[in-house]
């Protein structure tokens, strides 16, 4: 037997399942954005660089996260 829902049927959103979704992308946002500051500062300090220097790596390894500069093949 094979049920289907009708299309008029209301359909409703799940706010558990929307909180959930929310909060792990918010979490992953926070990782990424930590990994690439503690990359940065750690390079920094293995090349010598200053603060201002940290700090452009932190921006390169930030976008790098987000947009890779390299593809895979």
């Amino acid at each position: 037997m094979n049920v289907q829902p009708s299309r008029t049927a209301s359909r409703e959103i799940n706010w558990p399942s929307v909180v959930t979704v929310i909060s792990a992308a918010i979490l992953i946002g926070a990782e990424v954005f930590g990994a690439a500051f503690a990359g940065g500062w750690a390079l920094a300090i293995l090349l010598g660089l200053e603060d201002t220097g940290a700090h452009i790596l932190q921006a390169v390894r930030a976008a790098q996260r987000v947009e890779p500069f390299t593809k895979r093949v």
